[in-house]
């Protein structure tokens, strides 16, 4: 059997670094990529199985076409593009250029590279694909702790959901497109000095992304306790939602 081939954008440190060693372990071909160079270098000397990199940023207008380098590095096809680039504060303050940083990466950027993913795997609609993007359950309601991170976050879900209804109507009955939502995960993106609650291993998270995403799961809330923190949120009327002091600091 032909081993599959997977690029984890953001692959340097926290759920995506996780993620792409799991897959590794998995059996998988893997091409990473990130902002620091190095640290590719090195992941890619201790792993055999990470096949390729390539230094991305994802706010660069050059981000797609060094995606498609990769992607050629990788034999010029992959069945898995998985997204985990991604920033975040808590901005109670609203420092401008933390929340329109966090705009540029994780709307912007998140666009940038999916959009490319998305025609790549439309130009071969006779193969498996499946695009797979960390999201979070702060895209469930508007944290006014963290505006910018929290609203970007609503808008990869509406995104992929958008996306997933176009792959139907353009008759893309091979791509699977998948919205993983973790809850607070113990990464280098928790480190602003807030109290975080539930906070989940990484590995662990990992492990469950990577068995659901070979199952071609859509929506992918991770945990269980998550699960039905948001199933609760979501209950919650608006204009109570508005006057609760929900803040990790």
């Amino acid at each position: 059997m032909e081993q599959k081939r997977a690029i984890v954008m953001g692959a340097t440190s926290g759920i995506g670094q996780a993620v792409a060693k799991k897959l590794t372990k998995e059996g998988w071909q893997v091409g990473i990529a990130g902002r620091k160079l190095d640290r590719l270098i090195e992941m890619q000397r201790k792993d055999l199985d990470i096949v390729a990199i390539q230094q991305i940023d994802v706010t660069r207008d050059n981000a797609p076409e060094q995606l498609l380098t990769l992607i050629g590095k990788m034999g010029g096809e992959i069945d898995l593009y998985f997204h985990s680039s991604g920033i975040g504060y808590q901005n109670p303050d609203l420092d401008a250029e933390k929340e329109l940083a966090t705009v540029e990466t994780n709307a912007l950027g998140m666009t940038r590279m999916v959009l490319t993913a998305f025609k790549y795997f439309e130009s071969r609609p006779e193969r498996e694909g499946q695009i797979a993007v960390i999201s979070s359950i702060a895209g469930t309601k508007g944290l006014g702790a963290a505006p910018a991170y929290s609203a970007t976050k609503r808008y990869v879900n509406h995104y992929l959901e958008c996306l997933t209804q176009l792959k139907h109507i353009k008759g893309l009955k091979k791509l699977t497109i998948s919205d993983i939502r973790p809850g607070f995960v113990r990464t280098p993106l928790l480190n602003d000095g807030g109290k975080y609650p539930l906070q989940l291993d990484v590995e662990k998270v990992a492990e469950e992304i990577v068995r659901k995403v070979e199952k071609k799961k859509q929506i992918i809330t991770v945990d269980w306790r998550y699960r039905i923190l948001v199933f609760f949120w979501r209950l919650i009327p608006r204009w109570i939602w508005v006057r609760l002091r929900i803040i990790s600091k």
